[in-house]
């Protein structure tokens, strides 16, 4: 009986990590698509606007369409700021 138990509880608690491990990978891989639009227009420093975008990406759970405004789409994206009171989100 408790061999019974600690094999059942072993599979649970295995299906919960994987599920886990999926949706994390989901939620990067669908800021990573967005920041790869958001940035696709930056010059010297795409990799610096792709490292902030997927920063923000995560922290709000979402990226504003186009490469350039419509922040307003994000509010948390938009109110974000850096150490110098300036706008951390591409």
């Amino acid at each position: 009986m408790k061999m019974l138990v600690v094999v059942q509880f072993f599979i649970i608690s295995l299906l919960l990590t994987s599920s886990f491990f999926v949706l994390s990978s989901a939620d990067s891989s669908a800021c990573g698509g967005k920041c790869d639009v958001r940035c696709s227009k930056a010059d010297r420093q795409h990799e610096e606007c792709l490292k902030d975008c997927n920063i923000c990406c995560q922290k709000c759970n979402c990226v504003p369409s186009g490469t350039y405004g419509n922040k307003d789409e994000c509010p948390c994206y938009r109110d974000l700021k850096n150490s110098k009171g300036e706008s951390k989100c591409p």
